[in-house]
């Protein structure tokens, strides 16, 4: 890996690149709808062993395997009924899928942490459908920034958290949802939403005809999980209208004219998700206390709510 990572531009020749460092067991980080992910040979046990020095990442904490088509998931993992049903809904596009794995399937024993299911997903990002079809397997890609802190939705981003552990950034610009994938696993053929995430809890159950379940059992069974994730530096406080002296105010709506910051000074809840990630790198590099104003729950409301309880839960 070289001192200081290329950043290759979404060409032809940049792709190219990206594939042939994919297959040589390097780390490109790559652009998607959602985040820039961090991507390795799914099926190279050295290659996802380097993802998770680089993220400083718990070894229990599973990976997703990104894939260009369908027919690739379905070769690494029985998808159920439901699973099909969404995939046809929501593929390509910000969903991950938690199904059984395949005998023979070949993804290297780290991704899925020991356990007998794989997540899996097809990112929408036209640059990441380039590469991983370019590339031409499956690629294990976790949010490209270290471990429980803020992901990254832009290079700089990238650069900043993670800097010569990553062979190469290849630049797409920045992400248009802002917020990872939702993830659904599925138990004795019910949905089971694992996280939220970029497709809402509504459009999910709209698919399925009916409320999905909710996990409760505590285990990490799909990334995401941890208690503690996608945290700043500085202490955050959550749902506050009246920030303490010194606080960087993030608010959100029109009554916070005030703020500092805003992940969306409309109101809206899809530009607030978009934000989300860039508004808190930004209050972190500031140095000081964050506080954020309360966002609704509705739609992608759950999802950012989500991420900043996990970025303001106490550290281990």
């Amino acid at each position: 890996m070289s001192e200081k990572p290329e950043i290759l531009r979404p060409s032809d020749a940049g792709i190219a690149q990206a594939a042939r460092l994919l297959a040589a067991g390097e780390l490109v980080a790559m652009p998607t709808e959602t985040v820039y992910g961090l991507a390795g040979d799914a099926r190279s046990g050295e290659a996802v062993a380097r993802i998770f020095a680089a993220k400083g990442r718990p070894a229990h904490n599973p990976l997703i395997v990104h894939l260009a088509a369908i027919e690739g998931a379905r070769a690494l993992a029985d998808l159920p009924e439901p699973a099909e049903a969404l995939a046809g809904a929501f593929w390509p596009g910000p969903l991950t899928l938690v199904a059984p794995l395949r005998a023979g399937h070949g993804v290297a024993p780290a991704v899925t942490a020991g356990l007998p299911t794989v997540a899996l997903r097809l990112p929408a990002h036209p640059v990441a459908r380039a590469l991983l079809t370019a590339f031409g397997g499956p690629v294990a890609a976790p949010s490209a920034n270290p471990s429980g802190r803020i992901s990254p939705t832009t290079p700089a981003h990238v650069l900043a958290g993670l800097g010569d552990r990553v062979a190469a950034v290849l630049d797409g610009g920045a992400c248009a949802v802002g917020l990872e994938s939702s993830i659904v696993g599925f138990d004795a053929g019910r949905a089971v939403l694992l996280r939220e995430g970029g497709v809402s809890r509504e459009a999910l159950e709209a698919v399925m005809g009916g409320a999905l379940s909710q996990d409760a059992s505590g285990k990490v069974t799909a990334p995401g999980q941890l208690a503690s994730h996608y945290a700043p530096r500085a202490a955050l406080r959550l749902g506050v209208l009246a920030p303490a002296p010194g606080e960087v105010w993030i608010g959100f709506g029109p009554e916070c004219e005030g703020a500092e910051l805003t992940l969306s000074a409309t109101g809206d809840l899809n530009e607030a998700a978009a934000r989300l990630f860039a508004v808190l790198h930004e209050a972190d590099h500031l140095g000081r206390p964050i506080a954020v104003a309360p966002v609704p729950v509705a739609g992608l409301g759950a999802a950012i709510n989500d991420r900043l309880r996990r970025a303001a839960a106490p550290r281990g």
